[in-house]
């Protein structure tokens, strides 16, 4: 068989530093594509550093930084050699908006730049980043750190990522490069823009190839169409995927357990995806042997693969989650359940249950309402005028006050603090209280429980890898 042009297999960028720069390294040394997730960077480099950055790795990436003023300050900031104090909580980081805040934008590039860095360091394997669209205070300034950094891949899903193969462009030219905010009860056009040149001397950088995660053929049809929105790919990724889920085309219907209702129109045309002549993964139960060899037989370039990579062993999970689930999985107790109220975001979002866990979304709700990390909040005009940021997540009177309605509020839980706490970054507050975790995984966990029964400690990347491809 010729090589392929693409790595068969996309290991997925999951949560908040699930996906951590270990796994992405671990799975590009096989020759397939390790992604690093690019959700709240900021915030795991801060608080990573805080814990006093075990094995230097934080600082050796930090010390290539082409701007060692900002290294200056970040380090000054947030590096403690002895790590935090017990009960001590981590320090806060700025937080993004669209009108300015220099230091949550550095921090923010950086952030990504030593993600991506430490991925790609010793070897000549391909890594990726997966970056949600609608976080999108972060986005240009995000992918600009991950770009310093050699990034080969970018992959933007939750969302229409339209600006992004124009992002990427412009920026490889040493150009600025912006991309579009909504503005909720705003009619005007708003932008974020990076430029280069405010950070390194001019000069080219490398053009990632990017991937837009879609459901639907009609979306990546859409995408496609225009020379400005084409992207080099596609992700095509089913209801049963971790995290995200877009929800059911058409009017939402639920069944009696509160989940929703997806239907023939909720999965892609495979035929029509090829017609595109772009290449394309399928993920979403597509995490097993004979599944990867299905993809490859209808036209697929492979897999995205998911939830058997989230508990492999360079996985970003604490060991006593992943342990939990492992447990749970032998006892056949764990279970997934699509919450369509769970994330801000308004997306349905899978969320894990298991005896041996402290994971659900009813954890979540029973916590005192408190948006602090912000990752998720989203801009909005105020009657006067200016821009305002809310997240259903927060107090419901302070929400019902920024013009939220008391039914976008029911139901939500703090995804920010929830994904941090998975892996090892929660949040401890004055009164002792530590902010419990949330776990998502996709729905089917077949591939996960072959593994199991093959190796019940636990398995590496590689033998994920070996696995899939055998």
């Amino acid at each position: 068989m010729p090589a392929p042009r693409h790595p068969v297999i996309i290991q997925g960028g999951m949560g908040v530093a699930v996906s951590s720069w270990q796994l992405a390294a671990a799975v590009s040394r096989t020759g397939q594509l390790g992604v690093v997730s690019g959700t709240a960077l900021d915030i795991v480099l801060a608080r990573r550093l805080q814990d006093g950055d075990p094995g230097g790795h934080l600082r050796r990436a930090l010390s290539a930084f082409p701007r060692p003023d900002v290294v200056e300050w970040l380090l000054a900031r947030y590096f403690r050699h002895e790590g935090r104090l017990p009960g001590v909580g981590y320090a806060p980081v700025p937080k993004l908006s669209l009108t300015g805040g220099r230091r949550a934008r550095e921090l923010t590039v950086v952030a990504n730049f030593v993600e991506v860095f430490l991925a790609k360091e010793g070897h000549g394997g391909l890594v990726g980043v997966n970056y949600l669209e609608k976080v999108q205070l972060a986005t240009p300034f995000a992918v600009f750190g991950a770009m310093l950094a050699g990034v080969d891949y970018v992959l933007i899903g939750a969302g229409l990522p339209r600006d992004i193969p124009q992002l990427l462009d412009r920026l490889a030219a040493g150009r600025p490069g912006s991309t579009h905010v909504e503005v909720a009860g705003s009619a005007d056009e708003h932008r974020l823009t990076v430029n280069p040149a405010d950070w390194v001397p001019y000069g080219e950088l490398r053009r990632p190839t990017f991937l837009a995660i879609i459901s639907s053929d009609a979306l990546a049809a859409y995408l496609a169409r225009d020379d400005l929105t084409r992207p080099d790919g596609f992700v095509v990724e089913g209801p049963s995927a971790g995290g995200h889920n877009a929800p059911p085309r058409g009017r939402l219907v639920v069944d009696e357990a509160g989940e929703p209702v997806y239907g023939p129109r909720d999965q892609a045309n495979i035929d029509r995806m090829v017609s595109l002549g772009l290449p394309f993964w399928l993920a979403g139960s597509y995490g097993t042997p004979e599944l990867l060899a299905g993809a490859l037989a209808v036209g697929a370039a492979g897999i995205q693969a998911g939830t058997v990579f989230a508990l492999c062993d360079e996985s970003g999970l604490t060991v006593d989650l992943r342990q939990g689930v492992l447990a749970g999985l032998e006892q056949g107790s764990v279970t997934v359940n699509t919450d369509v109220a769970a994330s801000p975001t308004g997306f349905p979002f899978k969320v894990v249950s298991a005896p041996s866990l402290p994971s659900s979304a009813a954890t979540q709700q029973h916590r005192e309402r408190l948006c602090d990390l912000g990752v998720l909040r989203v801009p909005f005009q105020r009657p006067s005028g200016r821009i305002g940021y809310r997240c259903s997540g927060e107090p419901v009177d302070v929400f019902l006050g920024k013009g939220g309605t008391a039914e976008q509020a029911e139901g939500v839980a703090c995804l920010c603090n929830g994904l941090t706490a998975n892996v090892g970054l929660a949040q401890t507050r004055p009164d002792g209280y530590v902010e419990p975790p949330l776990l998502t995984l996709g729905s089917d966990l077949d591939g996960v429980r072959r593994l199991v029964a093959e190796h019940s400690g636990g398995w590496s990347a590689t033998q994920v890898v070996e696995w899939l491809l055998g």
